[in-house]
């Protein structure tokens, strides 16, 4: 029912209710009228009948007599763009410097018509510019893209084919009674998002070197596929001097190059970053919840099951899978059929071919 109609009943019903009681005054007062516009109501509705009585919309149909003019509205939104963490009063107050005329109110009317008020909102139209076109992004932007946005800090990791680019990082869990500190070594591919990990009771170079060397390389070896580099952070357990160092030392055996990542700087190390999220919420936050852990060895359990789901049957929203697995986008790039075993268990078999 539209107001319009609600309307018309109510003053239908105002013009009955006086007849009934007789009195016109005791009728407004019940329903809330003035006297003068009883009669105004009855003076219509005996010269043209109930469709006197229907309001008509005043002004021309669909006309926005304040909406900012077309070409302002473009400039807006090209200045939003350009600072997307602006706030109403400066877009206008840096339009006015441009010699465009528009409020502050006006600014935002031209937001909300685009679904842009807020400034995460905002941030994000950029975001969506810099992965669809060409657009060079000002350091500036990147720092607020990064801060506000976990994809776009893994969207400067870049890697054409499989094993050109690993990430490592350390994952603390959390402690277990009678054991200690328990971590987590956790590696990332970043072509296809494959994903290694690995439970230790300590946060030393050589656990670092213990995961590529016990199930990362011996995968990439039955592949045929050799790893490049490998990204880190700054950590003690990645970092050192190299003619010492247990993990500098492992990489320049095996010919790996060692990259880390800007001192304070998330815009490298956000993929595997995100990773750690993903176990987190995915796997330790729920497996944690059912299973009293005493061992290690019941998390690697656990890990290698959350793993075996992650690469072979979980798919990715990432602009770099968009929906597939991280299996089903390596079997693609390298025109397999067949994996060999991503988590090395005596229940785990190989993955089976695509349909």
């Amino acid at each position: 029912m539209t107001a319009t109609t609600e309307s018309t009943k109510r003053k239908l019903s105002l013009l009955q209710l006086a007849e009934e009681l007789g009195n016109v005054s005791k009728a407004c007062k019940i329903m809330g009228y003035h006297r003068d516009t009883f009669y105004e109501v009855r003076r219509a509705f005996q010269v043209g009948g109930v469709g006197a009585l229907v309001e008509q919309r005043r002004g021309p149909k669909n006309a926005h007599p304040n909406r900012v003019a077309p070409e302002v509205e473009e400039q807006v939104l090209a200045l939003s763009l350009e600072f997307p963490t602006y706030g109403a009063q400066r877009i206008a107050n840096e339009l006015r410097l441009r010699e465009v005329n528009v409020s502050p109110s006006g600014v935002r009317g031209v937001w909300l018509r685009h679904d842009l008020e807020t400034r995460y909102k905002r941030l994000m139209r950029l975001e969506a510019h810099a992965q669809d076109d060409t657009v060079v992004l000002t350091e500036k932007q990147m720092e607020l893209l990064e801060r506000h946005s976990c994809e776009f800090r893994m969207r400067h990791v870049e890697s054409n084919a499989p094993g050109e680019l690993l990430n490592q990082d350390t994952f603390y869990w959390g402690t277990l009674k009678g054991v200690g500190k328990v971590y987590v070594q956790v590696v990332v591919d970043v072509f296809c998002s494959l994903a290694f990990a690995k439970v230790y009771t300590s946060k030393m170079p050589v656990t670092s070197a213990d995961l590529l060397y016990d199930r990362v390389l011996p995968f990439y070896d039955a592949l045929g596929v050799p790893v490049k580099a490998v990204l880190t952070d700054n950590g003690r357990e990645y970092c050192g001097r190299p003619d010492n160092h247990p993990y500098e030392l492992f990489l320049q055996l095996e010919d790996i190059e060692h990259r880390t990542t800007k001192v304070r700087s998330p815009r490298t190390n956000g993929f595997v970053e995100r990773m750690n999220r993903t176990l987190l919420d995915e796997c330790f936050r729920i497996a944690g919840r059912t299973t009293w852990y005493i061992t290690p060895e019941e998390i690697q359990r656990d890990l290698d099951k959350f793993l075996a789901f992650y690469n072979l049957k979980r798919s990715h929203q990432g602009y770099r899978l968009k929906g597939r697995t991280p299996a089903q986008a390596l079997r693609e790039a390298l025109g397999r059929k067949k994996l060999p075993p991503i988590v090395p268990k005596e229940d785990t078999q190989p993955e089976k071919a695509a349909a």
